[in-house]
């Protein structure tokens, strides 16, 4: 398979240099040159399959060119060992449980699978695109709003070969979410931004292009602008509708997906899958009080602006690496006109957004009818089903992180004391270790030409 950037202006590359550099020479983001449509059989099977089987049969589709069979299967089994169930809230609304994972956030499948994949490749001697890696090291550069940084740092922990840098914006993430990857030490570095997540992400962009940098130290990065980070995401959709047909057979025909999204990543694995095939009747993005998608799908125009602090961090991202991808996807790589672009989106994807106040009211209201707990991200997920599902429709929304992950919040919201998970404990035992970092990015690189 081959790679092209969204951008349209650098050299095609294989899996190996797209993974390993993340972006493009000319800023863009790096797509498959084709996307396959799964056979009829796979989807008249798919109800009684395993998730890791139905995985392997994806990934197939997008790595099987580039990735020994074998070993692709190994490393998809040792991706998932945990499972993405599939909860009904209430009457047509269910609850994609992402949550099951190591850091109890939907990012640890695609964090592990790539630090699964970086390892294969380093065995196979071709992790830089000239062969070699500078010092023998690859150096992972991620910036994170809340559950990136933990799902990255631990899906490599421990992991030979390869460093990874933490970026996130100081007092911006929840407690919980920092001790995931400020106390893990070994090859991990995280460093605390004086700034908010567009600033960590500028970071990690601009070091990507920095010649100089780049001479000194292998750079890639795991956010999802990394192919590898975001198309395993679509495993956990194609299972979703896979259980939904095994429950409800017929009835599971008009399933509408609705993913909180920030970044979008997450929803762009989502549509991936559904130019494979994947059986969603349409999408919704759900966002908090960062509106920029649902603001492009009102009036077809996309105007980044900063970003604003919610209950909901993780979503707090006012210019969307992803949209790049969403749109080179629908204009058919530019070949379609602004216009017929946006119609082929808003046909298929429709928004919403929500305040602090209604992310809150969303969390009590469904608390107190159905006993379920969301966190402030599903929250939004939640409410947008409720608000757009249709008669004869199945909603199902991504609950993308334990509720404990923002414990503070949702235990005032709700009066209740969510219990928290031993996993997320042992993390709040450790004793935190970061770097100050200025929102600078001359100081940014001074620090890195040093390690």
């Amino acid at each position: 398979m081959k790679y092209y950037s969204t951008n349209h202006q650098a050299p095609m590359a294989d899996l190996h240099k797209a993974v390993v550099k993340g972006l493009a020479e000319d800023r863009g983001l790096y797509m498959p040159e084709e996307i396959y449509r799964l056979p009829k059989a796979f989807f008249d099977d798919m109800p009684k399959m395993r998730f890791q089987d139905i995985a392997y049969n994806v990934a197939s589709q997008f790595f099987g060119d580039d990735v020994d069979l074998d070993c692709l299967q190994d490393l998809v089994y040792d991706t998932l060992k945990f499972d993405c169930p599939v909860v009904k809230v209430k009457e047509n609304i269910y609850s994609l449980e992402l949550f099951h994972g190591p850091t109890l956030a939907f990012k640890d499948v695609g964090a592990r699978f790539m630090a699964r994949l970086l390892q294969y490749f380093l065995r196979q001697g071709s992790v830089g695109c000239d062969g070699n890696a500078p010092n023998g090291m690859v150096n992972v550069l991620v910036a994170t709003s809340g559950d990136t940084g933990s799902a990255v740092a631990n899906g490599f922990l421990g992991v030979e070969g390869i460093h990874v840098y933490v970026l996130y914006p100081k007092g911006k993430v929840s407690p919980i979410q920092e001790c995931q990857f400020t106390t893990l030490g070994q090859n991990i570095t995280a460093v605390e931004v004086d700034g908010v997540f567009d600033d960590c992400q500028r970071l990690v962009k601009t070091a990507f292009m920095d010649e100089e940098l780049n001479r000194h130290m292998m750079l890639t990065s795991a956010n999802s602008i990394n192919v590898a980070r975001f198309l395993p995401q679509a495993f956990y959709y194609f299972n979703a509708c896979a259980r939904l047909m095994q429950e409800m057979g017929d009835a599971a025909n008009e399933i509408v997906m609705c993913v909180p999204s920030g970044n979008f990543g997450n929803i762009c694995a989502a549509l991936f899958g559904h130019a494979m095939g994947m059986p969603v009747k349409r999408f919704i993005a759900a966002n908090n009080a960062n509106d920029v998608f649902y603001n492009y799908l009102q009036t077809g125009r996309y105007e980044p602006k900063p970003s604003k602090q919610t209950l909901a961090n993780a979503m707090d991202v006012g210019d969307p690496s992803n949209f790049a991808r969403i749109i080179d996807l629908y204009s058919e790589s530019g070949k379609l006109t602004a216009e017929e672009t946006h119609q082929r989106i808003t046909s298929l994807i429709s928004g919403a957004t929500y305040s602090d106040e209604k992310i809150k009211e969303t969390m009590r209201k469904c608390y107190a009818e159905t006993g379920y707990i969301l966190d402030p991200h599903g929250a939004c997920g939640y409410r947008a089903l409720e608000e757009q599902l249709q008669p004869g429709e199945v909603g199902v929304f991504c609950e993308t992180a334990h509720p404990a992950k923002f414990k503070e919040k949702v235990d005032e919201i709700l009066g209740i004391d969510v219990e928290i998970p031993e996993r997320l404990a042992a993390f709040m035992r450790g004793e935190k270790q970061s770097v100050a970092m200025p929102n600078d990015f001359e100081a940014f690189k001074k620090y890195l030409l040093e390690q």
